[in-house]
């Protein structure tokens, strides 16, 4: 019989999997919380995501079984928290994890009081002792023993781990001037790090790290330094040669359990494929290679096909398992191949594709060079595959994993003169920003099933802004500086620290919890402040707002000793110290958007990677004028003129 716990009326996609757990889960609410103090025994929090594949081991194992079910319902409340909903839950109580035990992930498990301090954190909890672990039978009797005979122990732990965690939040670094030498380091820091064999950064777990590639790019064009450029181009044709990307439908697996980018772990977020379509077309811009053009193609179709929503925004990801069994809808055995092939076929296949075992093959071409081979046979493997049971997807629609996609798209429509991308692009901030945010233009963080979030955060403000100056960018169409400028207000007027710059990652008025917090090291994604930093920066000379410009200042500033003690942790920012230091190039256009000399400039930045160089429309009330350009150089602009041969010429 199911269970009539609390999560029956929610809408998101990973409390809707736990709606029939016998365990009686409550949402994030204050019902919760009241109903802990009434019965004096403490929250079992446990948070993670749709696609977690750890997330649903645990739930099979512990929350779908009886005893511990009733394990949890008679010593604990137990509350659900969808991270990719509520993030500013997930990053507070991430950094409890990883302040008790060195290190966090998914699913995370938090015991706490009513009123929300944690006193013992852990992150997947087998049901039974395994894996050196205690597990759940084990745990959920003895911590309820310590709340009933020790509680001032676990208080007094509670206590010193959130003082810990406030005193290094308001500590700060001492300021320090930084200076060239932080490149430097962080390109000596890359160097060591890459993986000369099989390209990308680190060992196994390997991630893609796509803002390395974006700042590698931006040194190679600095410095004309060839090993940058063959250090992001060998990593984007690994990844697109290997396990990594979907040889058969397009977009990219999270990221690759191996050093050689063969066996991927299977989600597929969207964060990742704009990140990377973003990269691939800047990497395109500068080579013109084709397997740089097919891999932003059939990622955009991935898209298309299997993450777009009816409205013109991007769903967030898609599971690793389905049927129960990660992987299982992209492994292939030798025997299915066979009997789907003809032998001739099936050589051929062979030659293309590497086939080391008889079950569980994952498809990895033997060489990247090989992406545009045999595509009548990976259309055959495509049409047997969407016979089988598909991964589940997760249809949350996010305002900031949005606003990455709109900036890829933005990117490579224009990059690739690609209208339909842009198009895309421009149907998804519509859509934001007309219906994704409340009457006194905030944004709402996320919507599912006719409910919005009520919780908006700065990676919602800062990722869409990046979106929007990209945009106009690509369109040179004044609405979306306008809008631009409008979301910067309001990120600034909610988030910003009056006291020691920066931006905090929730609006005061939003912060429940006993820390607010200042994210501002990379993850898998920029940080949101490294990227308001940047872009920022980018509208104070599309703008002329020098207040934006000393806004980016106070920043860098504020966060000098932690850029300076892990600068590739801060990769966007690096970026806003060398165009502050060497200020960006503003080609001022005069007159209509649309002309055919326009046209021209656009041919020749598309045909160039200048990452250095800002466009900005100026258009004359009333009657059209020829187009006339101007070219401006640390803070000074030079003559107009109708000849854009000689503004070329000065680039």
């Amino acid at each position: 019989m199911a269970s009539l716990n609390h999560l029956k009326k929610e809408t998101s996609p990973y409390l809707k999997q736990h709606a029939d757990n016998p365990v009686d889960w409550y949402p994030w609410a204050e019902e919760a919380f009241m109903e802990a103090e009434r019965r004096d025994v403490p929250i079992f929090l446990s948070i993670g995501y749709s696609t977690c594949h750890w997330c649903h081991v645990m739930e099979r194992e512990s929350f779908t079984d009886q005893e511990t079910a009733e394990m949890i319902n008679k010593h604990f409340v137990a509350v659900k928290v969808d991270r990719e909903e509520r993030p500013d839950i997930d990053q507070v109580y991430m950094d409890v994890c990883r302040a008790m035990t060195g290190s966090g992930g998914w699913p995370l498990s938090i015991f706490m009081t009513a009123d929300k301090k944690p006193f013992y954190a852990a992150t997947y909890i087998p049901k039974k002792d395994k894996y050196n672990r205690m597990g759940l039978l084990s745990l959920l009797p003895e911590i309820y023993n310590l709340w009933i005979n020790d509680r001032e122990q676990l208080l007094n732990h509670s206590e010193n781990v959130i003082n810990h965690l406030q005193k290094q939040q308001n500590s700060g670094g001492e300021e320090i001037e930084l200076e060239q030498e932080i490149v430097t380091d962080a390109l000596n820091i890359l160097n060591k790090s890459y993986d000369d064999k099989y390209a990308g950064f680190g060992k196994e777990p390997k991630f893609p790290m796509p803002q390395y590639l974006i700042f590698l790019l931006e040194q190679w064009q600095k410095s004309s330094e060839k090993e940058y450029l063959k250090m992001t181009e060998e990593s984007l044709a690994s990844m697109r040669a290997g396990g990594l990307f979907d040889q058969l439908g397009g977009g990219f697996h999270r990221y690759s359990t191996d050093r050689k980018w063969e066996l991927p772990h299977f989600e597929k977020m969207l964060y990742d494929q704009a990140l990377l379509i973003y990269t691939y077309a800047q990497t395109y811009q500068i080579t013109k290679k084709d397997i740089y053009l097919d891999t932003i193609k059939k990622t955009v179709s991935y898209l298309k096909r299997e993450m777009l929503d009816q409205n013109g925004v991007f769903y967030s990801a898609e599971d690793a398992d389905s049927e129960g069994v990660e992987g299982k809808f992209y492994f292939w055995n030798k025997k299915e191949i066979k009997n789907l092939l003809f032998e001739d076929e099936y050589q051929k296949f062979l030659e293309v594709f590497e086939v080391q075992n008889q079950s569980e093959i994952t498809l990895n071409l033997k060489q990247a060079e090989y992406f545009a081979e045999i595509p009548e046979i990976k259309a055959k493997f495509f049409e047997q595959r969407k016979k089988r049971v598909r991964p589940a997807k997760d249809k949350k629609i996010l305002t900031d994993w949005n606003g990455l996609t709109i900036a890829a798209l933005a990117k490579a429509g224009f990059v690739t003169d690609n209208q339909e991308y842009i198009v895309l692009a421009e149907k998804a901030a519509d859509y934001i920003l007309e219906k994704m945010r409340d009457e006194e233009v905030n944004l709402v963080h996320s919507y599912h099933q006719r409910k919005y979030s009520e919780v908006d955060n700065l990676n919602d403000y800062a990722f869409l802004l990046w979106g929007l100056v990209e945009l106009y960018q690509a369109t040179l169409k004044n609405e979306y500086l306008i809008k631009a400028e409008k979301i910067t207000k309001t990120m600034i007027s909610r988030f910003w620290d009056q006291k020691a710059a920066g931006f905090y990652f929730t609006a005061e008025e939003n912060n429940e919890l006993f820390l607010r917090q200042k994210k501002t090291e990379d993850s898998a994604i920029p940080s949101a402040n490294s990227i308001a930093c940047y872009n920022m920066l980018k509208l104070s000379h599309l703008l002329d707002n020098a207040e934006l410009r000393k806004k980016a200042e106070e920043m860098l500033a504020s966060f000098s000793s932690e850029i300076a003690a892990a600068p590739v942790n801060y990769i966007f920012m690096l970026l806003t110290y060398h165009y502050l230091e060497n200020p960006f190039k503003e080609i001022n256009i005069y007159g209509s958007a649309d002309g055919s000399k326009v046209e021209t400039l656009l041919s020749y930045l598309r045909d160039n990677y200048r990452p250095d160089l800002l466009l900005k429309v100026n258009q004359p009330e009333g009657e059209k004028e020829e187009n006339k350009f101007s070219l401006c150089r640390n803070f000074v602009c030079g003559k107009k003129t109708a000849n854009l041969d000689d503004i070329i010429s000065e680039l």
